[in-house]
């Protein structure tokens, strides 16, 4: 896949070594990619997942992908440049958060940076508040594939459940979508819907919960099951929603974006190391 490293397209968030050192300052870049997008600046301040009387956790399986991330892993074991596309809905463009600087693609970045000093990262945020999944997939060639990414992260689902939508067609346009990021030559993460108050009372939400998760293994891409996490958040650790749902009581908030950023992130680390340690291991002597 072809890299363009120092002519990078405006919206996404490019954070070096550098740049994370001015993470405490807010500077506004926003560059508009919809008329419904969100574009965060390129540098924002720190949100901190445990601004609430919550610490940011989740059980460690839902900071483990179950495939290696192959392309994400090579550019970053030869310390390229690496290019992420986020592609969703209104909780990928940050509707819900307190700024730009705090939707998940925005911390994301800044999550990664972190754990990859000195690699040049930049995420961009293509969420349009609204979509459902085909206008998505419309929207591939231009705002995802152009950009050459390495990684692909799909948000997909909520607005079909709230809409009262069938789950067969969804399925079929679903499948099509992982084939045609697939054949761009990038690793793809699929991201489910979010455990809110309002998904929560629609009667498929269960099934479209199932269909993306048979969906990623038949495709054989990684699922980030933000359904899971934030059910155990509520039902097990006992947040109440307040906590991690902005007042619609169906988009997220500054720390849920964070904390969701932050697993994110070590699940991509996780899986970005994984096909070199088992080559280490199968040379080893």
């Amino acid at each position: 896949m072809s890299k363009a490293t120092n002519n990078k397209p405006a919206g996404g968030f490019v954070l070096s070594a550098a740049a994370a050192l001015g993470l405490t300052a807010l500077a506004a870049a926003a560059a508009p990619v919809h008329a419904q997008t969100l574009v965060a600046a390129s540098r924002g301040p720190v949100v901190a997942p445990n601004a609430a009387p919550y610490a940011c956790g989740a059980p460690a399986e839902f900071s483990r992908f179950r495939y290696p991330l192959r392309h994400t892993a090579q550019r970053l074991a030869a310390h390229q440049s690496l290019t992420i596309v986020a592609i969703g809905s209104s909780s990928t463009a940050g509707a819900g958060a307190s700024s730009p600087a705090a939707s998940y693609p925005s911390r994301l970045a800044a999550e990664l940076t972190e754990r990859f000093p000195g690699r040049d990262i930049t995420v961009f945020n293509r969420g349009v508040n609204g979509e459902e999944t085909p206008q998505m997939v419309a929207r591939f060639g231009s705002d995802v594939i152009a950009l050459h990414p390495d990684l692909v992260l799909w948000q997909v689902g909520t607005n079909s459940v709230l809409r009262d939508h069938p789950l067969k067609p969804h399925s079929v346009v679903l499948q099509e979508g992982i084939a045609d990021l697939k054949a761009a030559g990038a690793d793809v993460v699929l991201i489910n819907m979010q455990f809110a108050p309002r998904v929560l009372a629609k009667p498929e939400t269960g099934g479209m919960e199932d269909q993306i998760t048979l969906a990623a293994k038949l495709a054989g891409v990684d699922l980030f099951d933000r359904f899971a996490i934030m059910r155990n958040w509520h039902d097990v650790q006992h947040i109440p929603f307040e906590v991690f749902t902005a007042p619609d009581q169906l988009h997220m908030n500054d720390w849920s974006y964070a904390c969701v950023a932050k697993l994110l992130a070590t699940a991509i680390a996780g899986a970005s190391a994984r096909p070199f340690a088992s080559a280490a291991a199968r040379s080893a002597p």
